[in-house]
């Protein structure tokens, strides 16, 4: 069963409440998306750590009901 756009963003900013997120279905299947993720949380943090961030915000959906994520995260330029 695919994921929906809306329920990736909503599961995102449930964890990340500051989160400006965008997702994009790449291929209109709803199984391959792109997420850009971009949170003052993630300031000082490592792009390694940025991305366990959002992929705990998941809850384990990576690689069941959500095929694949091409991820870019970053923390606001001031």
């Amino acid at each position: 069963m695919a994921m929906d756009a809306h329920d990736i963003e909503a599961l995102i900013k449930s964890h990340i409440p500051d989160a400006v997120v965008e997702i994009r279905d790449l291929a209109g299947d709803g199984d391959h998306y792109a997420a850009t993720v971009v949170s003052p949380s993630f300031k000082g943090k490592t792009r390694l750590q940025q991305h366990q961030m959002v992929y705990a915000a998941l809850q384990g959906r990576m690689g069941g009901v959500l095929h694949a994520l091409a991820l870019t995260t970053s923390a606001p330029q001031d």
